[in-house]
């Protein structure tokens, strides 16, 4: 174990900053006793430690080439072909050639299956279906079918990180599976996202494997990302990210106004398939801003929220808008990191309705009302993200607080990744009031590390480092 001793002289007890220490002198005459410190001891700010501050990752040449292929005309042909369907409704046709899901869906398997025949054999695309019995929204027992695209990785193929949005529609009453849902918004923009992220990945070598899926069932609940997620769960795949792509088409609010550079990160909190013990944990130790969640939202804004995507990282702490829900919902509660993309400021008019013209104003999710510079952009942060996830070494795994012996030191320990390009670890902290990460401490190719800060004042975390300088997510310990 590597620790960082202090001078002798130093006293790891003095908080106290010169600043806050010359305003309790001022008030000590109203009542505040005060200690005067030892001779030669060194006053600490709070909390004085050990770092440097944290700096966002920059994208390297790689990934820069990889975000200028995005190509704007491709994702808006997309939308309008997916919105040519008529209806993509869950319960609506699937053997109808031109109308109805099962068009859609043979479709856009025809697309992923070109994009693949690129790839050299490492893309595979297929059909992922099962039969969903009568349920909340599901009359009769109905194929669901997600369409799923996978890029195996070069070094890490059992490293998943995946990539969604849903392709099914709806109008006003969601259980009518027959009239025009043109679904622009909501969610043929996500596909587009999806299947131009296939396109644009398919001829590279991930180091990670990448799964770019379009699931369906998701307005009767969620329904194909679910079985997903279990199917993931029941075969024991290592899913270190999920996104979704729910409802990135526009950049106009309701009320006109247009926030064409910002994207919502939806990221919870308290986990959504916590466990009674891991939240007694949790109430002692504190890291309700700490979960997998969060520490995904972190590492997109570091990666993607720059110049080369040209969008700000909102990220909302919350799973997802006040009350609803998404796909990344059905991850979540197999205890995978998922967080969910949406734009802006939503315009409700053109959700979920019937299309029609009601005193003036047009109804209807219709692709005339979609910003397609602006899913271009939101694909390029999806891909700085996957990207970055897909050539960093994996989430450090069994970080832990050492606590078998009761100091003002902080003693780490974490299980070493198999990658064969890893150089090393970092210790990063923050204090308990901040957002993010605010420094950064190299401490090399260790699995144990001793801190001069006490784990009573900060929040720690530990994140893996390769040669090449990509820095994965941060692992948040537990008390060991």
């Amino acid at each position: 174990m590597t620790t960082n001793e202090p001078p002798a002289a130093a006293s790891r007890r003095t908080f106290l900053s010169l600043s806050t220490a010359a305003a309790v002198t001022a008030t000590a005459g109203a009542g505040v006793a005060l200690t005067a410190a030892p001779a030669g001891a060194r006053e600490r700010g709070w909390p004085d430690g050990p770092g440097a501050p944290v700096r966002n990752q920059p994208p390297d040449a790689e990934l820069r080439g990889l975000l200028r292929e995005i190509d704007q005309d491709r994702i808006e042909a997309n939308v309008r072909k997916l919105v040519s369907f008529g209806t993509r409704h869950t319960l609506s046709a699937q053997d109808d050639p031109d109308r109805g899901i099962g068009a859609a869906r043979d479709w856009m398997l025809a697309e992923m299956q070109r994009y693949a025949a690129a790839s050299g054999g490492r893309m595979t695309a297929e059909l992922q279906s099962y039969i969903q019995e009568p349920a909340s929204r599901i009359p009769v027992p109905t194929r669901i079918t997600n369409v799923v695209a996978t890029l195996r990785g070069s070094a890490a193929p059992g490293r998943i990180y995946v990539v969604s949005g849903h392709y099914d529609s709806r109008v006003s009453d969601v259980m009518n599976a027959t009239a025009y849902a043109p679904g622009a918004d909501d969610d043929a923009s996500g596909v587009a996202v999806v299947m131009e992220l296939a396109r644009v990945m398919a001829e590279r070598r991930p180091e990670a494997t990448l799964v770019f899926t379009a699931v369906a069932g998701e307005e009767q609940g969620l329904y194909g990302s679910r079985y997903q997620a279990k199917q993931y769960k029941s075969a024991g795949a290592d899913v270190q990210a999920m996104f979704t792509n729910d409802i990135v088409g526009s950049s106009t609010a309701d009320d006109g106004t247009r926030d064409p550079r910002s994207l919502r990160l939806f990221a919870e909190g308290v986990p959504t398939a916590e466990t009674p013990e891991e939240a007694n944990v949790r109430r002692a130790v504190g890291g309700e801003n700490d979960s997998p969640a969060r520490q995904l939202a972190r590492f997109v804004a570091s990666v993607a929220d720059n110049h080369a995507t040209g969008m700000r990282i909102r990220t909302i702490y919350r799973r997802d808008r006040y009350l609803r829900g998404g796909d990344h919902i059905g991850y979540l509660e197999q205890d995978y990191p998922a967080a969910r993309f949406t734009e802006p400021h939503e315009n409700f008019a053109h959700q979920h309705q019937d299309v029609r013209v009601e005193d003036g104003t047009q109804y209807g999710d219709l692709p005339e009302f979609c910003d397609f510079a602006y899913i271009a952009r939101v694909a390029r942060v999806n891909a700085a993200a996957l990207w970055s996830l897909a050539q960093a070494p994996g989430t450090p795994k069994n970080a832990r607080v050492l606590t078998d012996r009761l100091t003002n030191d902080t003693d780490l320990a974490w299980d070493r990744g198999t990658e064969p390009d890893l150089a090393g670890y970092e210790v990063v902290w923050r204090e308990t009031t901040s957002p993010d990460w605010t420094h950064v401490i190299p401490v090399g190719d260790v699995t144990e590390v001793g801190i001069d800060l006490s784990k009573d004042n900060v929040f720690f975390g530990v994140r893996a480092v390769d040669r090449d300088g990509h820095r994965s997510p941060v692992a948040f310990p537990v008390p060991d």
